[in-house]
């Protein structure tokens, strides 16, 4: 998981240098599947059915953009001067799936759009700092959680992080919110996928009709941030950072 923990960090370092206003969204989507080829992985995303009788994804990386909180669908839009544009990328090597997500503004930034940003990216580290053998689930759930609302803003409940490893997605669910000590032993080896999803409005979610992406129910803005990490004796190991 070590590799294709490292695919992903590489290529989504790619596409952040890529990620400005003008280039489509399909754009992207090409760079991330040349990348992941260059790199010997396969997309842990393309053709990938959660529950049976769904419409297969049909791309390499999820792009969402502004009030899309996950699962975009890249296409021929194109990213405007000061989007959110938050990046979702899978990779499988030797059998092992790498997961993470980061959000970046295109272009020319707000002190609004930034401090969502900042916000979601330390709520992911703080959940990160959390998963420690011995301790529970709901210890990465808590952090996020604490840090997200007591700086009032929207944290998504209806999607969560999720083990990792042969498959994309495993048990157990890492909800973004919940109290300390509560829900499953965290033990050494395990490998999680934690990922906070958090909103400029409130925390209510709506699919769209592409039947994959979610947006917020108010048009807020929202962003992304995750990692897959590896539960260690001597704290987490982050297999999906640069």
């Amino acid at each position: 998981m070590r590799a294709s923990g490292r695919v992903v960090a590489l290529t989504i370092e790619r596409l952040l240098v890529a990620v400005e206003p003008g280039i489509t969204t399909r754009e992207l989507d090409l760079i991330a599947r040349r990348e992941l080829k260059a790199l010997g992985a396969t997309p842990s995303f393309l053709g990938y059915v959660p529950v049976p009788g769904m419409t297969p994804f049909p791309a390499t990386i999820c792009v969402s953009i502004n009030e899309e909180i996950v699962h975009g669908i890249p296409g021929e839009r194109v990213i405007q001067d000061g989007d959110v544009v938050s990046l979702d990328v899978g990779a499988v090597v030797d059998g092992f799936h790498g997961d993470s997500a980061v959000t970046k503004i295109a272009g020319a930034a707000t002190e609004e759009k930034t401090a969502l940003i900042e916000t979601t990216r330390r709520a992911l580290e703080l959940g990160i700092e959390a998963a420690k053998p011995g301790g529970r689930i709901g210890d990465i759930s808590a952090a996020i959680e604490g840090h997200v609302r007591g700086r009032g803003y929207g944290l998504v409940i209806e999607y969560t992080g999720h083990g990792i490893g042969r498959r994309l997605h495993e048990p157990p669910q890492v909800p973004n919110y919940g109290q300390p000590g509560k829900g499953q032993l965290l033990r050494s080896g395990m490998t999680l996928a934690i990922e906070p999803m958090v909103n400029i409005g409130g925390w209510q979610t709506m699919p769209l009709e592409d039947g994959w992406t979610v947006a917020t129910a108010d048009g807020s803005l929202s962003a992304h941030f995750e990692h897959t990490i590896a539960v260690t004796e001597s704290g987490a190991a982050v297999l999906t950072r640069p």
